[in-house]
């Protein structure tokens, strides 16, 4: 019996169709219509998760709805069903709970979800921001940008996942750029890094010259639309999205071969991990939500870790402690849910050596 569970679900309808290959001649409508109303379901069974302090287990469970279905449909119908995907972890035995992608941002961000259920829920939102920040670091490096010189920009500063991510940041950048819509909000954020860091970062509300003088990007606006336009990019540019939905779109970013594009790392999960489902990463690897549950799982705190849509520096640094604790460390990167290899990386660097000429 597994101590947690993690919810999973198709992003898109391709995800069905890969599982489902014969619905793939019947019409878009009519395979939306089926999977809205399919129970959620267990997947699979989590094994072989252990540090040299503890060990755990636990399952995959599918709330089965896409992305597209996530945002669409009425809200209290896609809490219902996330709900009931968490009764569900419970008759499995689980005693913390994950919520995966949309799950974990639709509505109140868990807090519904949590206050119906008799287990712990946590959104993962704290080690993903911990593993962004981390990722964007490492990719900079691969890049050949140096943290310390780069113009640096938060987009969507003012959220509490900006805030956060800037409040970070500042703690290596020297030229950092905080920017969103409210002006008041800015110059307040503005003024806290500065006591805490000693850094004046400034401030701006205008995206599309703040986007086309950064060389790294963190964007986690609230939009329910891409906020940045690849074309106002530098080549070289990296770009952590951690927004969901994305602020940058997937087919804007395939035109551009000379920027990097990252969600953020990739984690090395401790042990001889069975995830019992392919999900498109290097074995013994997941995403950072993820991680969260299963790090909270071997701490045995079955507890409600990362909540709502406030965050705060001491959540992001202790989660980072305990993952350096059980030996979870970022191996690499993914974008648009797939997986990035050095090589992806060494060629849009050499594209953008080009273009930069």
């Amino acid at each position: 019996m597994g101590d947690f569970a993690f919810v999973i679900h198709p992003i898109e309808l391709n995800d069905i169709f890969r599982k489902f290959k014969f619905m793939q001649k019947w019409p878009v409508p009519l395979v939306e219509n089926i999977i809205k109303v399919v129970p959620p379901f267990k997947v699979s069974e989590i094994t072989g998760v252990r540090s040299d302090l503890a060990e755990t287990s636990g399952y995959f469970v599918t709330c089965p709805l896409t992305s597209k279905q996530m945002v669409t449909l009425p809200e209290d119908m896609v809490i219902k069903k996330i709900i009931k995907t968490g009764k569900l972890a419970e008759k499995l035995g689980a005693r913390i709970l994950g919520l995966g992608a949309m799950t974990s941002v639709v509505g109140d961000a868990g807090i519904t979800i949590a206050k119906n259920l008799d287990i712990a829920v946590t959104t993962g939102n704290s080690y993903t921001v911990a593993t962004a920040l981390q990722g964007t670091k490492k990719a900079a490096k691969l890049m050949g940008t140096d943290l310390s010189q780069a113009e640096v920009l938060v987009v969507g500063a003012t959220g509490s996942i900006g805030s956060v991510c800037a409040r970070i940041l500042a703690r290596d950048a020297r030229f950092l750029t905080l920017m969103a819509r409210d002006r008041r909000k800015l110059d307040h954020l503005s003024a806290r890094i500065l006591r805490e860091t000693g850094l004046a970062a400034k401030i701006s509300t205008d995206i599309k010259r703040s986007v086309q003088r950064a060389d790294i990007i963190i964007t986690v606006t609230g939009s329910a639309e891409a906020v940045i336009d690849v074309m106002d990019l530098k080549p070289g540019a990296i770009v952590c999205d951690v927004a969901r939905p994305r602020d940058v779109s997937k087919r804007a970013a395939q035109s551009r071969n000379d920027v990097l594009v990252i969600e953020g790392g990739v984690v090395d999960v401790p042990g001889n991990v069975d995830f019992g489902f392919n999900f498109g990463f290097p074995p013994r690897t997941s995403y950072a939500c993820m991680a969260e549950t299963m790090l909270l799982s071997l701490e045995k705190r079955f507890e409600s870790f990362t909540l709502g849509r406030d965050l705060s520096v001491a959540q992001v640094d202790e989660i980072s402690q305990i993952a350096d604790k059980h030996n979870f460390k970022i191996s690499g990167f993914r974008s648009f849910e797939r997986a990035v290899t050095a090589d992806e990386i060494s060629l849009v660097r050499q594209n953008a050596a080009k273009n930069y000429r």
